[in-house]
C-alpha cells in the first residue's frame, strides 16, 4: 500500500465534513476544527484509521473472506461495478432491501427465482406463457435485478460489510452489527462511528475524496490481498 499523505488528502478534499448543524456529536474525536459552519477532519487521525481499515481489508482478502460493498450513492455506482468485475466481490449499488442480511434465507429464494427468470428468457422457455404473463414476469425480473444483481454470487453471509456513505446506508450497518459481521466504512461528520468497527473519518460526498480513499487505498488493499490468496491456491 502506498504512503498515506496528508497533503494528498487535502488536495482531494478528504478533510471537509458537513455543516456543523448537521453533525453527529460522536464524530467529535475525529474533528480538527470548525471553519465557518463546516467541520474539518483531523487528517492525522484519518490517516491512522484509514491504515487500520486497509490492513483489515488486506487480511480479509488474503484469507479469501467475502467483503460486501454497499453504496447507494449514484456517484459510486460505476466504480463499484468495475471493482466487482475485477474482483468478483458482491456489491449493492441501487437499493438496500430490508432483511438482505438478517433474512438471508428469503433473499436467497428471491435470487434463485431471479436466476430462473433469466434462464427462461435465455432459453426461450418464457414464450410458453401468454403475452400478459410474460410482461408480468419481465417486470418482476427487472425489479429483482435492481435489488439483487450485485449479490447473485454471494452464497452466504459476508464476513465484512463496507459502506461508502455510512449514514445513507445505515440499515446495512445495523443488520451487519446485529449478526456480528465486521463493519468498515467511510464516516463523514453526519454518520455514527459506533456502527463501524473500522471507521474511516472523511468526506463521503466529494468525487475526488472518494476516488482517493477507494481507488488508492481501499480497493488496492483488497486487490493486493487477493493476489496473495490466488497465488496460494494455485
Amino acid at each position: 500500500m502506498k504512503e498515506i499523505s496528508v497533503r494528498e488528502m487535502l488536495a482531494n478534499a478528504v478533510h471537509f465534513g458537513h455543516k456543523a448543524s448537521h453533525w453527529n456529536p460522536k464524530v467529535k474525536p475525529f474533528i480538527y476544527k470548525k471553519a465557518g459552519d463546516i467541520h474539518l477532519f483531523d487528517l492525522q487521525k484519518t490517516a491512522k484509521y484509514l491504515k487500520k481499515a486497509c490492513e483489515e481489508l488486506y487480511r480479509a482478502a488474503r484469507s479469501g473472506k467475502v467483503i460486501l460493498f454497499v453504496s447507494t450513492k449514484p456517484q459510486t455506482k460505476i466504480s463499484l461495478q468495475e471493482f466487482q468485475k475485477e474482483t468478483g466481490l458482491p456489491i449493492v449499488v441501487d437499493k438496500w432491501i430490508g432483511g438482505m442480511l438478517t433474512n438471508i434465507d428469503t433473499m436467497s429464494k428471491r435470487i434463485r427465482f431471479l436466476k430462473d427468470l433469466l434462464e427462461m428468457e435465455k432459453t426461450g422457455e418464457i414464450e410458453k406463457f401468454t403475452k400478459k404473463e410474460q410482461a408480468k414476469l419481465k417486470q418482476e425480473r427487472e425489479k429483482l435485478q435492481i435489488a439483487f444483481s450485485g449479490i447473485m454470487k454471494m452464497h452466504r453471509l459476508p464476513d465484512i460489510v463496507f459502506t461508502i456513505d455510512s449514514r445513507r446506508d445505515v440499515n446495512a450497518l445495523k443488520e451487519a452489527k446485529k449478526l456480528g459481521i465486521i463493519t468498515i466504512g467511510i464516516c463523514d461528520s453526519n454518520a455514527d462511528p459506533d456502527l463501524l468497527d473500522f471507521p474511516i473519518p472523511g468526506n463521503d460526498d466529494s468525487v475526488s475524496s472518494l476516488k482517493y480513499l477507494l481507488d488508492d487505498f481501499v480497493f488496492q488493499a483488497i486487490k493486493e490481498g487477493r493476489k496473495f490468496s490466488i497465488k496460494k491456491n494455485d
